[in-house]
Formats: C-alpha cells, sequence, structure tokens
C-alpha cells in the first residue's frame, strides 16, 4: 500500500511529461502502439544448424525469448508498469505464454510464467524454458495459473465476480501478496504468443488492462518476401516478422526506437546470446556488433583537366620582337628583288 507494491518499485524523479501521460490515458488500452520487427532468418538458420552439428538443439522461439530477455535486462524502461497513474520498474523480468498440451482443439492450454534475472546464457534459458514447457506437457504437472484459477472457476458467477473484483482492487493498491503476482500470467514482463508453431502469421494482440503487462509479441511463420540489397538488386529472402504491442507511457518514441533496433542487432547477431551478460546491466559492443558485408571498392577515373595556357609575361616586349621580325623579312625580299631587276 501506499506506493509499495511486492512486484516492483516506483519511479520517481520523472519529467512533467512521463508523469503526466497516465493521467491523460489512465488504461494500456488507450496508449498501446503496434510495430513490426522483421527479422532476416538466413543467419538464424546457419546458427541453429551450427549449433545442432554441437550438439546443442535451439529453435526460433529459444532466440526470441532470450532476445527479449536480454532487452528488458539492458532498456531498463521497458521493464516498467503503471498501476493508478503511477510508473513502477519492475523487481523481476519473466516471460509468460499459452502451450497446448497437445495440437488438439479440445486439448487443455497451460499458461506459463518463465523467471529470469536477465543475466542468463542462451543454454541457461533454452534450460529454464524446456523443463517448465515439459513439465505441463507431459511431465503430469499443473502449473500454478492453472490451479489458482481451478479454484476461483468452482465458485459460483457472482462470487467469481466479486473474487475478481477484490483481487483487482488488491492489485491497484498493491496488497497482493507476492505469491499471488508469481501465479498470474498477467504480472510479467511480456507476454509471448508463438503462432509459428501453429504455422499462423503475425498479429498485433491487445494489451490486458488487468495485470501490469507493458508489451505483447507474437512470432509468425517465417516467408519468403522480397527485399532490395544495398538499394540496388532485388532479391528474395526468408523473414520471420514479430508482431510487438507497446504501452507507449513506460517511455518515448526515441528510447522504443533504439530498444528495436538493439532486438535486431542481436538477432542479427545470435552467437552473442551465448554469453551472459555483466551484472550492471550493459551490453558489450562486440556482442552485438553486425559482421561487415564486403563491399567492393569501385576504382575513381580521374578527369583530365585541359592544359592551362600560361598568358605570356610581357605582352609588349614580344610583339615589338615580332614586329622587327617581320621588317628584317620584308627587307630582305626587297633586296632580293632590286637584285633580280639589276640584271634584268
Amino acid at each position: 500500500m501506499f506506493g509499495h507494491r511486492s512486484d516492483g518499485k516506483k519511479v520517481k524523479h520523472m519529467n512533467i511529461i512521463d508523469k503526466a501521460e497516465p493521467f491523460f490515458m489512465p488504461q494500456r488500452i488507450d496508449a498501446v502502439n503496434y510495430t513490426t520487427v522483421k527479422v532476416p532468418c538466413a543467419t538464424l538458420d546457419e546458427f541453429i544448424a551450427r549449433e545442432r552439428r554441437n550438439g546443442n538443439s535451439y529453435n526460433y522461439m529459444h532466440l526470441v525469448i532470450a532476445t527479449l530477455v536480454r532487452i528488458m535486462y539492458t532498456r531498463k524502461k521497458l521493464n516498467r508498469f503503471i498501476m493508478r497513474g503511477s510508473i513502477y520498474q519492475r523487481n523481476y523480468i519473466s516471460v509468460s505464454m499459452d502451450v497446448k498440451k497437445r495440437l488438439d482443439e479440445d486439448s487443455d492450454n497451460a499458461t506459463l510464467k518463465f523467471m529470469f534475472t536477465g543475466r542468463e546464457s542462451l543454454p541457461e534459458i533454452k534450460e529454464i524454458v524446456d523443463k517448465e514447457i515439459y513439465k505441463a506437457t507431459q511431465g503430469g504437472e499443473v502449473d500454478k495459473t492453472t490451479k489458482f484459477a481451478s479454484k476461483l472457476v468452482k465458485l459460483p458467477d457472482f462470487m467469481f465476480r466479486w473474487a475478481l473484483a477484490i483481487f483487482r482492487w488488491m492489485d491497484r493498491h498493491g496488497m497482493l501478496t507476492k505469491g499471488m503476482v508469481n501465479a498470474s500470467p498477467f504480472h510479467t514482463s511480456v507476454f509471448l504468443t508463438n503462432l509459428k508453431s501453429i504455422k499462423l502469421g503475425h498479429i498485433y494482440h491487445h494489451l490486458y488492462n488487468f495485470g501490469t503487462t507493458s508489451m505483447f509479441v507474437s512470432m509468425g511463420k517465417e516467408k519468403m518476401e522480397p527485399y532490395i540489397e544495398n538499394n540496388k538488386e532485388i532479391k528474395i529472402a526468408k523473414f520471420m516478422n514479430l508482431g510487438m504491442s507497446l504501452d507507449e507511457r513506460v517511455a518515448d518514441g526515441f528510447y522504443m526506437g533504439k530498444t528495436l533496433k538493439l532486438c535486431n542487432d542481436i538477432l542479427a547477431n545470435p552467437d552473442s546470446l551465448l554469453q551472459g551478460m555483466p551484472d550492471d546491466g550493459s551490453i558489450p559492443k562486440k556482442l552485438i556488433k553486425r559482421k561487415k558485408q564486403k563491399v567492393k571498392k569501385v576504382k575513381k577515373v580521374k578527369d583530365k583537366k585541359p592544359k592551362k595556357i600560361k598568358p605570356l609575361k610581357n605582352k609588349e616586349k614580344h610583339d615589338e620582337r615580332m614586329s622587327k621580325i617581320k621588317i628584317k623579312k620584308k627587307r630582305k625580299t626587297q633586296g632580293q628583288e632590286n637584285i633580280i631587276n639589276n640584271q634584268d
């Protein structure tokens, strides 16, 4: 209560605009922005094939989750949420997602919530994700969310409605216990849906007003798309689209833009995910440095400049000398003519 919560700390010393936005847009649905991140698959496929030869089995979902965790760790504002007009910094990093126990319409869903510190490497993230998915689909364990929801749905409708109203009121006033927050998939850093697994394209999912989720990401099935290389040649390559829904109240457009660029940089260099992150939350530049493509240098042909005609230093002297030469030639020709005439 009084601004204190079990899942986050109130952000202080904010500028006027950031502090006022939650009051102008009190609900997440008022402040949601949608964008698409187009991910080239060639580098990801090469990485997955190489690691598979080394005995490590990764897929696109592992890489996307690892990228989201790394973004949340390095770009702190993206891991914020709004409650009653106040902005909170989340105490943890988590990714929620729904998993079908079987690819069947009548099979049950399991809503999972993966907890991270943000410093994990890709192998560690894969271990956490695969372990929770195995428990929910084949291990026979019931996840925390299903356990919690199963108790509520047994109540009569009017009592169920009252229970949710009390739950919302407790959430708004910071009275939810840590166990209740951990059991809720809606109190998470990011909610992920893997539509690629059911061969569907990406969508732009809404943000829930219930809970504290400020980011929703959907993975679409990869497909061949045309692109322009070096602003010259049209080519076709495989791309995977990520549909993102973001709460604009947690960070401004400039911050979000740099975050999306970082997302592209990490996915363009998946080898950086194999290393863990430092404790200070920074990301080494060498880990996200893209491989520069070699560009053939074209020799520049220098234009031959016309020779400059130097002006005469003393034009008067030149003219005088030329006139003397002409007079001598004229006298010489006249002298020859006189000799010929005398002979005649």
